[in-house]
């Protein structure tokens, strides 16, 4: 049986171990997904050499960014975008190869395309970690200007801190994603510090997080008229982009 599965900090309320389990099942695969939880990225080597079963992984919080001093080969995408939440496993001759992929990046388009209108040409990233690189990379593709939006000042151009998002900004930036775990279960309470008082009815509130379905910022901003969408169909969308990787070798993806 082969085995799959995913890498962080904190996995018991992952998406991906319900999704993929009930993926083979459905589908007569011989496979499972499994949750591994690991302390540092520097467990991930020995993880690999003592399970040969492992034939791909996925990669979430904190790893995405500091995974890349692992892997033997980069795609394009992931490299400029400077994170991976794909891992493809070749195991050939005794020797194993790892190869980094973003799905991120194709599963934030498609969800986000159908949504947007022709003055969808500004966006505020809230968060600065590895989602906000594919959402970036998304955006700008699409010729969107971006502006990331953080809790402290770093010496990167296009970032602010939330103390300096004035109400000019926030209503020439009509397109705002919240990539920060902020109001993710348990903490569904809590929320990014901007002024949803400022928000419009031309505003798009797309949040990264899907549990709960409808977080407080979602909450806050639609009760101001914006239209507002969860992460779930970008999680379903780069899941499976994930396993044509794995299955398929398609290496471009």
């Amino acid at each position: 049986m082969k085995e799959f599965g995913l890498i962080g900090t904190s996995l018991r309320h992952s998406f991906s171990k319900d999704y993929f389990n009930q993926f083979f099942e459905d589908n007569n695969i011989d496979a499972c997904y499994k949750n591994y939880e690991l302390d540092s990225i520097e467990e991930l080597p020995k993880l690999i050499e003592k399970n040969n079963l492992i034939c791909g992984l996925n990669v979430t919080i904190p790893f995405k960014q500091v995974i890349s001093s692992y892997l033997d080969v980069i795609n394009p995408k992931a490299k400029e975008v400077g994170a991976v939440n794909v891992i493809e496993i070749i195991r050939e001759n005794g020797h194993t190869k790892l190869i980094g992929h973003n799905t991120d990046i194709l599963g934030f388009k498609y969800s986000i395309s159908p949504m947007l209108k022709k003055y969808h040409t500004d966006a505020l990233i809230l968060g600065t970690g590895g989602a906000s690189k594919a959402v970036d990379y998304v955006l700008r593709e699409l010729s969107i200007n971006t502006l990331f939006v953080s809790r402290s000042k770093k010496s990167k151009n296009k970032i602010i801190t939330y103390d300096e998002l004035n109400e000019d900004l926030f209503k020439k930036h009509l397109l705002i994603i919240n990539c920060t775990p902020c109001g993710t279960w348990p903490n569904i309470d809590t929320y990014p510090p901007i002024n949803y008082q400022w928000t419009t009815s031309k505003h798009i509130f797309y949040d990264l997080v899907y549990n709960p379905q409808l977080t407080s910022f979602m909450q806050k901003a639609k009760e101001k008229g914006a239209t507002i969408k969860n992460g779930l169909e970008m999680l379903h969308l780069q899941a499976e982009y994930a396993w044509k990787i794995w299955n398929s070798n398609k290496s471009d993806i």
